[in-house]
């Protein structure tokens, strides 16, 4: 059934935004190859034209909702502006398992398509990893948990690879771990890797 709201008379940027909305949502139950012109104007209730209209095309309809879930993921996962910074940073790979969890499909898709070479997607993913991992350098994210050296960096990079493998895995089969074992791996590991690289005797 089509929602009131979205048979309201709209401003083209109002309607954009709300229907972007949508396909996020849509993409968190599904595959990016399933998220089509045709689903998106079905759930909606409005022409495929409409759509193409707003969107061009469905490749291009497709980033544009990438875009909004990193968008998203980058918003949703932003560590508390004080406090621990351990503390910081557990808040913050909490809110990431959390919204694999319920993301999984659309978020899975979207790393899928990114190591699959589609460079428009593979873009979006490097400036959405780019951006959760260049915050653990400042001081409004991770504070002094980690010192801002070419290493370090190196060694957070490996590390967001890490947590992004382990989450998806454990989401797909848990296997055992509970939640919270994840998420002590996760937090705890970068500060153990960091020291490690500081000082490795």
């Amino acid at each position: 059934m089509t929602s009131p709201t979205l048979r309201t008379r709209l401003a083209p940027d109002q309607r954009r935004e709300q229907l972007l909305d949508l396909g996020v949502r849509l993409l968190a139950d599904h595959d990016l190859d399933e998220l089509t012109i045709d689903l998106l104007a079905e759930e909606a209730g409005i022409s495929r034209g409409l759509l193409y209209h707003y969107f061009g095309n469905k490749q291009a309809f497709r980033e544009a909702v990438v875009r909004r879930a990193v968008d998203d993921l980058v918003a949703q996962t932003a560590p508390p502006p004080g406090g621990d910074p351990v503390a910081r940073l557990a808040a913050s790979m909490t809110a990431y398992v959390d919204y694999v969890v319920g993301n999984y499909e659309g978020y899975r898709s979207i790393v899928k398509a990114a190591q699959g070479g589609h460079e428009a997607l593979r873009e979006l993913y490097e400036e959405a990893r780019a951006a959760l991992t260049d915050r653990i350098f400042t001081e409004a994210a991770q504070g002094e948990l980690v010192p801002d050296t070419p290493a370090v960096r190196l060694v957070v990079r490996g590390w967001a690879a890490l947590a992004e493998e382990m989450t998806l895995t454990w989401v797909a089969d848990p296997a055992g771990v509970t939640r919270e074992q994840l998420l002590d791996t996760l937090t705890g590991s970068l500060p153990a890797l960091v020291a490690h690289v500081l000082d490795p005797d």
